[in-house]
C-alpha cells in the first residue's frame, strides 16, 4: 500500500488541524498515512514513505529553523523523484509553504502546485482545501 508521511510544525495548532485533515483526505483514498509533528518523526523514516507532506507555520517572514534543519536532514536521506507537498499556516505574510516548496523542488520532488497557505485558523472552507489536498497527494501515488 502507498504510504504518506505528514509532517508539520504547529505554534499555535493551526498548522496541525491543516495536517489531520490532509491526512484524512488521503485516508479515504486507501493510502497509509501517518501524520505528527516533526518532533515525532525521524527524517529517514519520513523520507522512505512514498509522499511528503510538510508543513510549516510562517514566523518572522519564513518557516521555522527547526523545520528546515528537519527537511535538511529528510532530504539527505533521500527524497528525489516522490511526490510532496507544502502547507501552512500564516498571521501576516505567509511565506513558509513556498520556501518549503522550493526545498523539496531543489531535492528533485514532484511538489504538488499550488501550495496550501491558510491565514489564521482554518475554517471549514480551508479544511476542506486541506482534504482535497490530501485526495490528490493520494490520487499522484496511486498513478505512479
Amino acid at each position: 500500500m502507498a504510504e504518506l508521511a505528514v509532517v508539520y510544525l504547529s505554534t499555535q495548532g493551526n498548522t496541525k488541524k491543516m495536517a489531520e485533515a490532509i491526512a484524512e483526505g488521503a485516508r479515504t483514498r486507501h493510502v497509509e498515512v501517518k501524520v505528527d509533528s516533526f518532533f515525532e518523526w525521524d527524517p529517514a523514516e519520513a523520507a522512505s514513505a512514498d509522499a511528503i507532506a510538510v508543513g510549516s507555520s510562517t514566523f518572522d517572514y519564513a518557516m521555522h529553523p527547526p523545520i528546515s534543519k528537519f527537511i535538511d536532514k529528510m532530504v539527505h536521506a533521500g527524497v528525489e523523484g516522490k511526490t510532496g507537498a507544502a502547507f501552512g499556516s500564516y498571521g501576516w505574510s505567509g511565506e513558509a509553504p513556498v520556501q518549503i516548496a522550493n526545498k523539496l523542488r531543489k531535492a528533485g520532488m514532484e511538489v504538488i502546485d499550488p501550495v496550501l497557505r491558510i491565514q489564521y485558523s482554518p475554517n471549514e472552507k480551508d479544511l476542506l482545501e486541506c482534504n482535497r489536498l490530501g485526495k490528490d497527494l493520494a490520487g499522484k501515488l496511486k498513478r505512479k
